[in-house]
């Protein structure tokens, strides 16, 4: 067994921790592994990478070559397209939907994720308000191993012994909080997949899962979401759900909710009242 993967972000952004939980999980689970950073002009949001090699067998080099990745996991899209090359056939990308926006000519818009949505097996999760609904706006990058653990070769009861040894020392609530992104972001990635199997389009599954704080979900549930993307036909689903703040409650009957209103003449404001009058009924229903 081998496995390869690049970890790509810039300064600040938590991809060295990221590297210590599955370098630590690796070793815990008996696995060979070597390791090369670059870190850049870290402190000012400049590039850092990391090439992480696991193996049940020696390894020799500590660089993935190119063309031979496993998975790119990263907290840009636009750093991670700058790897998008090393990524074999077959190969997964799992990349953050945020932008890091530090250079004036910025791609706009959807552009920056369209090299990512290209790939065969990618993941696009918005690590940024998971994080914030965990309960921890720096648990970012702990949302996106989350998002990429099922890909690795690693339990996730050891990713998540030493995501709880990297934060003990900032106390137990913290250790919850990374614990929670960490479930949010499989969650997320699971639910985004879904919706890509089921036909959705990446720009519609990005305003839906990014969207909708899901926990345990089914197929029926996936299905649902993506029959009411089928009825967007003018784009007035992903436009709300694009431009808004915050996370829907993952409550199994607002996309039936929704698909009742016509979407032909639907507006932005009608569909953010079906969201919330369901979110207000949830909050005061009785026990």
């Amino acid at each position: 067994m081998k496995f390869d993967m690049i970890v790509a972000g810039v300064g600040g952004q938590g991809i060295l921790s990221i590297s210590y939980v599955v370098d630590n999980a690796a070793l815990d689970d008996g696995l060979r592994l070597k390791q090369s950073e670059v870190h850049g002009m870290a402190q000012r949001g400049g590039a850092v990478v990391s090439h992480i090699r696991i193996s049940d067998a020696e390894l020799f080099s500590d660089i993935v070559p190119l063309g031979e990745a496993d998975l790119v996991l990263g907290m840009e899209p636009l750093e991670v397209q700058r790897y998008l090359r090393f990524v074999r056939p077959g190969g997964a990308v799992v990349s953050s939907t945020n932008p890091f926006v530090n250079i004036p000519d910025y791609p706009e818009g959807d552009s920056v994720l369209a090299g990512i949505q290209a790939m065969e097996e990618h993941t696009l999760v918005n690590a940024a308000e998971l994080a914030r609904a965990s309960g921890s706006s720096h648990a970012q990058n702990i949302v996106m191993l989350g998002a990429a653990a099922h890909l690795l070769p690693l339990k996730p009861a050891t990713l998540e012994k030493y995501i709880a040894e990297l934060f003990e020392a900032k106390g137990q609530k913290v250790v919850n909080a990374n614990f929670t992104a960490f479930r949010a972001g499989a969650s997320a990635g699971s639910f985004y997949r879904g919706l890509i199997a089921a036909g959705v389009k990446p720009t519609a599954a990005i305003a839906v899962a990014g969207r909708v704080h899901v926990g345990e979900h089914n197929d029926q549930y996936i299905k649902a979401w993506a029959g009411l993307c089928r009825l967007d036909s003018k784009g007035t689903l992903r436009s709300w759900l694009s431009a808004r703040s915050g996370l829907l409650p993952g409550d199994v009957t607002l996309p039936a909710r929704l698909a009742e209103l016509d979407l032909e003449t639907a507006t932005a404001e009608d569909l953010e009242t079906v969201a919330m009058e369901k979110a207000a009924s949830t909050q005061t229903a009785p026990e």
